[in-house]
């Protein structure tokens, strides 16, 4: 027999469940597989086919091969709400289901099968660690930009060991580097080590769920174990000749944090390509994409056309040339990726290419005096 609503919203709350972000809309969104006699729970760790979800009545170690789809973007992940077998029902224990996410991070793989990977779900805040032991790669810093505006969650980008740059001038001009590609996010300095900035950090991640990204050896783990309040995460030092770290961390955990909300630390990232992020892109880019909006012509590529808006802002210098370079990389980038996986796009590409070589072959022929 089925349970009323009101029963099953109260039944499944739980002080544990309530610490790993459960609501009124998760509860409403469970209610069907609770009828089913199935219990909730998050999942805090994925590996070789099983996870752990945290439940009303403790840690279960669940198998997810009921949920293992031909996407991989719908695997099961950390960070989702998962519907899993009551205690006793089978052994082991399966997840039946996860909740539709509400935010999913989401990356290209490195394969040459046109995959995407999810890296996370159900985030609010994306915290994208930056070390400042090597030189800032700001074109890196837009990538990370374009893939969590894309995910839903809200971006704010942290500059890992602050302590290494000892002159606040200096410190503060690096900074101001990173807020010019990064509109509309807090940049901030931090030192574990001195504790610098983590006090602002803290207050950011407090309530909601959040993700540390980064490549190895930006200091996640570190940050993890200094906001957790413990070392959950083991940490071993960068390499003195390059600043690259070692992988310490191997799968994707999510933490309670003491003071509300839960963390999710990931991998160190070696590789970060984009899946379908073309409104992450035009967010990083917005001053570029407000430009645009002005130019003559609404087809325009910002190249060589009369009346361009984008062109003008470079001419006068308010626009660098390097930002156009990397905007224009990042679209191409991602178009590549959705025409892997999209006929229709394929084709329009395909036709803009035929069209540019024929306007090429044409002012090719002009030059040389064959057309008059």
């Amino acid at each position: 027999m089925s349970l009323p609503l009101s029963h099953v919203t109260s039944s499944a709350s739980s002080p544990t469940l309530d610490a790993h972000g459960w609501d009124s809309g998760w509860a409403a969104a469970f209610a069907p597989y609770a009828a089913r006699g199935l219990v909730p729970g998050r999942v805090i760790r994925v590996d070789r086919g099983q996870c752990d979800v945290a439940t009303a009545d403790g840690l279960v170690r669940a198998d997810t091969a009921f949920v293992t789809p031909h996407d991989p973007l719908r695997v099961v992940c950390t960070g989702d709400w998962a519907a899993v077998d009551p205690e006793g029902a089978s052994d082991p224990r399966y997840v039946r289901a996860c909740l539709p996410r509400r935010t999913a991070f989401a990356r290209s793989t490195s394969s040459k099968r046109s995959e995407g990977q999810i890296l996370a779900a159900n985030v609010d805040h994306a915290v994208i660690t930056v070390s400042l032991a090597v030189e800032l790669d700001l074109g890196r810093v837009e990538r990370f930009l374009a893939l969590a505006w894309e995910s839903g969650a809200q971006p704010t980008v942290v500059l890992s060991k602050a302590d290494l740059v000892p002159d606040p001038v200096g410190l503060s001009y690096l900074v101001e580097d990173v807020e010019t590609v990064a509109p509309g996010v807090q940049v901030v300095p931090l030192s574990s080590t001195t504790g610098e900035g983590l006090d602002v950090l803290s207050a950011i991640v407090t309530g909601g769920t959040t993700v540390l990204l980064g490549v190895s050896g930006a200091g996640k783990s570190t940050l993890a174990n200094a906001l957790v309040g413990e070392d959950v995460m083991d940490v071993q030092a960068a390499r003195d000749i390059d600043g690259k770290g070692r992988h310490t961390t191997t799968t994707r955990n999510l933490f309670v944090l003491p003071a509300g909300g839960v963390l999710i630390d990931t991998p160190g990232l070696r590789g970060v390509g984009l899946w379908d992020a073309e409104t992450g892109v035009g967010q990083v880019f917005s001053e570029i994409e407000e430009l645009a909006a002005d130019c003559r012509f609404h087809d325009c590529a910002h190249e060589s056309e009369p009346g361009c808006a984008v062109a003008a802002a470079i001419e006068d210098g308010s626009l660098p040339v390097r930002r156009l370079e990397s905007y224009r990389k990042l679209l191409r980038e991602n178009q590549r990726i959705v025409a892997k996986t999209d006929a229709r796009v394929r084709s329009e590409i395909l036709k803009d290419w035929k069209r540019k070589g024929a306007e090429g072959r044409q002012a090719m022929e002009m030059k040389r005096g064959r057309i008059r």
